[in-house]
């Protein structure tokens, strides 16, 4: 699953590194290392531009809300619980079938944070010592330092109790694409630790190497199959995942001392 993640590159960045022809710089967001559900978060995505002559898509960089609010939805009482989709039933579920043939996007992060129960915690939990065991949060990241892509998809939704010049009268907001965990090795791996990201969480944010962010953003394509081959796992080895402070577990820390590598873990023995 994709849970919370890291965004601290400039706008200005990220319109490089994706092509983007479109971007609001009143709509900047500050760099976000503790990106949490129902946040704003900037999206790449291609669609028209408003009152445009031409009807052909435009790259953007946009600010959307994490947590996506199906454009049927009478309330947006559960966008907390649409931040991921998974990838192998996206284009089966009412929530999520219709963006998933119109409305993708990209979302930039620099890597995202999973937690793992150590195995002193799991064993106090069995006995019913602990009921809430620590857990260790592990920060994984493209090996290179690149851009870490995820695949999304993005709605929109209007709020019938405002109106229509309203400047909140339109939500638009997104989810993360989720897929098996990759069970091989890890791009590199800590001495002592995770040996494949399988180790730490079965479920990962599906990752977008560059050669698919043309195909994928296209909003052109709608076939169904032709989107689904898009989204098999990236090749193995182009991720890494270390231990970080547990203070990432707390949504109010905010910093990049978050993204610092440990030496180990902070609650002891997991792997």
């Amino acid at each position: 699953m994709c849970g919370r993640y890291a965004a601290s590159r400039r706008p200005e960045d990220l319109v490089g590194i994706f092509g983007v022809e479109k971007w609001e710089p009143e709509e900047t967001l500050a760099p976000d290392w503790n990106v949490a559900p129902t946040k704003e978060v900037h999206a790449v995505l291609e669609r028209p531009l408003k009152d445009a002559e031409s009807p052909r898509p435009v790259r953007q960089l946009r600010t959307l809300k994490w947590g996506l609010v199906p454009s049927w939805s009478k309330t947006p009482e559960g966008a907390a619980r649409m931040i991921n989709a998974r990838a192998e039933t996206v284009d089966e579920k009412p929530s999520f079938r219709r963006a998933f043939q119109a409305r993708r996007c990209i979302l930039p992060a620099d890597g995202y944070y999973e937690w793992v129960t150590g195995a002193g915690e799991r064993e106090l939990e069995v006995e019913g010592k602990k009921k809430r065991p620590r857990k260790q949060p592990y920060f994984v990241t493209p090996a290179d330092g690149s851009v870490f892509a995820m695949a999304g998809l993005y709605e929109f939704w209007r709020d019938p109790t405002l109106p229509d010049d309203h400047p909140a009268a339109w939500w638009v907001t997104c989810s993360v694409l989720t897929t098996e965990a990759d069970k091989g090795p890890l791009g590199v791996a800590p001495e002592d630790g995770p040996r494949s990201l399988a180790d730490i969480h079965p479920r990962m944010p599906l990752m977008l190497t560059p050669d698919r962010w043309d195909a994928w953003l296209d909003p052109r394509r709608t076939d169904p199959d032709e989107l689904k081959g898009l989204l098999t796992p990236p090749p193995g080895g182009l991720l890494r995942a270390y231990p970080v402070a547990t203070a990432v577990s707390n949504v109010r820390n905010n910093g990049p001392e978050l993204l610092k590598e440990l030496d180990g873990p902070e609650i002891g023995t997991l792997f």
